[in-house]
């Protein structure tokens, strides 16, 4: 049978933000120790910022940057400018000026919203983003006074909703096919490459993540309160703003990232639900004021790299509850989370431990594979490695203006994520390392991420990067870069790691030959802008000839 009634109901993400506000309007959003605003007062904001933005001529699809933190103002931005039929594109604001100025230029974008603090950022406009023709400022100050930028207007957020804004402005019915949200990779392998969602991506990828959180493990419910620790210039913050406003979750956006604040809000406001990668759970245990705090019962859903297991054993000692999850910024971004099956609920913690420690299952209407290098699946053995290969109906459909990387993603239908996982009978995937991290050693394979989490539980380790280290007979071995903890600096040494790994050696957790060959001890690992730790940084400076 062929449905042929036209389609009256979109998608769009009007539809998540009405549902707060109708049946969760007394809800609070909070910024720091400055703003306590209800679900109401948000959407009258909105109305604002939205009626503004057109008042000023940004509408009929505008591409609208933000350069901001993680505050109420983008919180704004996040709705009102996709619900007006303009395009959000959140800028990583970690890299370099030069590749900022290219995005902005290769995006074509109208407008820029930018936080006071990366001002400095506007000198790119006039040799790169020539498209920018107004410049929004936020700032926490009062009666802030914008620069003057030749050829371009500039308006102060706060006085731009004030003087321009209408609360009484009415959203239209927009397609659920129109373009929401846009945002470009990191640019790890070459420039970064730009991607598009739509409303019905989002709203999807929305109802799924929330269904994933009826899973035991960690759940997510109108009794929670969340803080997004993944920043909001990174894929829709995983995609968590608007997952808890579906849910009428309870907001409390830390601005700025200092964790001394943060521990402060996650007590006063009892935070009970965050996310972040796994430098965030790292800052979190060891700030300085880290042990003033009680964190137990806060639940953390942890991605963008590997979860290491010394990691995970801290955070349970301190009483938290910690899981992995997975995606891309081609994603949107989650694909799995390492939530529990009903019939693991009473399996014994260390049972536990190890699926949580995996990389997850697939929410709902992702369709996952681990494929060899043929795309014929591998055995779901937990030990054959494979490259995982996806659909979902929130994957980006293409490179923006890059025919030629897309083809190269693209595999009948198929999106190459470029990551190396193992497949269990189970249905969970764990992911052992990246296609360029992989360390091919004697034509076998090395998981420099089983490594790192393995170093990690030495009581010695702070934190750990195994990247490979080319070798004239073997092709590559393991260098282990290692950041002691300070009790250990100057103390720790290449035999008491290699000791350490003896004993996995011994259980049979690795082979002996994945022990590594070379090691150096370090004061800090380079980082990305999103927090991971920066291995094309520690190539290029420990493996140059």
């Amino acid at each position: 049978m062929v449905w042929t009634v036209p389609r009256n109901y979109e998608l769009t993400l009007d539809k998540i933000l009405y549902r707060a506000i109708d049946q969760f309007p007394d809800v609070e959003v909070v910024y720091k120790d400055q703003v306590r605003y209800n679900y109401r007062e948000f959407y009258r904001r909105v109305k604002l910022l939205a009626s503004a933005l057109e008042a000023i001529g940004l509408k009929d699809g505008a591409k609208i940057a933000t350069a901001e933190w993680n505050t109420h103002r983008h919180f704004e931005a996040y709705f009102a400018i996709p619900m007006m039929g303009n395009v959000l594109h959140t800028i990583n604001v970690a890299i370099a000026p030069m590749d900022i100025g290219y995005i902005l230029s290769h995006a074509g974008d109208d407008a820029i919203m930018i936080n006071e603090d990366f001002l400095p950022f506007l000198n790119v406009l006039k040799d790169y983003a020539k498209t920018i023709k107004k410049v929004i400022i936020l700032t926490d100050k009062k009666n802030f006074e914008p620069p003057k930028i030749e050829g371009i207007e500039v308006y102060e957020y706060e006085f731009l909703l004030r003087d321009y804004g209408d609360e009484s402005y009415e959203f239209l019915e927009l397609s659920e096919d129109t373009v929401a949200t846009m945002m470009y990779t990191s640019g790890t392998t070459g420039l970064p490459k730009g991607v598009y969602f739509t409303h019905r991506q989002l709203v999807l990828h929305s109802l799924a993540t929330s269904i994933q959180f009826f899973y035991p493990g960690i759940t997510l419910s109108y009794k929670d309160v969340a803080m997004s620790l993944v920043p909001m210039f990174h894929v829709h913050s995983w995609g968590l703003p608007y997952t808890f406003t579906l849910l009428g979750v309870k907001q409390v956006f830390p601005g700025k990232f200092d964790f001394g604040l943060i521990l402060k809000l996650i007590d006063r406001e009892k935070v009970t639900f965050t996310a972040g990668v796994p430098t965030i759970l790292h800052m979190l245990l060891y700030h300085p004021e880290s042990k003033n705090y009680d964190l137990s019962g806060l639940k953390m859903v942890i991605g963008g790299a590997a979860l290491p297991r010394g990691l995970y054993e801290e955070a349970r000692r301190r009483g938290m509850i910690v899981i992995s999850g997975y995606g891309l910024t081609e994603t949107a971004p989650v694909l799995t989370v390492a939530n529990l099956k009903p019939y693991m609920e009473d399996w014994p913690e260390e049972k536990k431990a190890e699926i949580f420690m995996r990389t997850g299952f697939p929410l709902p209407i992702v369709e996952l594979r681990v494929v060899d290098d043929k795309f014929n699946d591998v055995p779901k053995d937990g030990k054959t490695m494979g490259e995982i290969i996806v659909r979902a109906p929130w994957v980006a459909r293409e490179y923006y203006k890059d025919p030629e990387k897309t083809k190269e993603a693209y595999v009948e239908g198929w999106f190459r994520t470029g990551d190396v996982a193992v497949w269990f009978e189970d249905g969970y995937i764990k992911i052992v390392d990246r296609y360029k991290d992989v360390i091919k050693s004697g034509g076998e394979w090395i998981s420099s991420i089983t490594l790192e989490s393995l170093i990690s539980i030495h009581p010695g380790v702070s934190e750990v990067a195994v990247i490979g280290k080319p070798h004239e007979k073997w092709g590559e071995r393991p260098l282990a870069i290692i950041v002691p903890k300070p009790e250990y600096k100057g103390k720790l040494s290449e035999d008491d790691i290699k000791s350490h790994l003896m004993k996995f050696v011994d259980e049979g957790r690795i082979p002996k030959w994945w022990i590594p060959d070379y090691y150096e001890f370090v004061d800090e690992l380079p980082k990305t802008g999103t927090g991971k730790i920066n291995k094309r940084e520690l190539r290029a400076k420990y493996l140059k000839a």
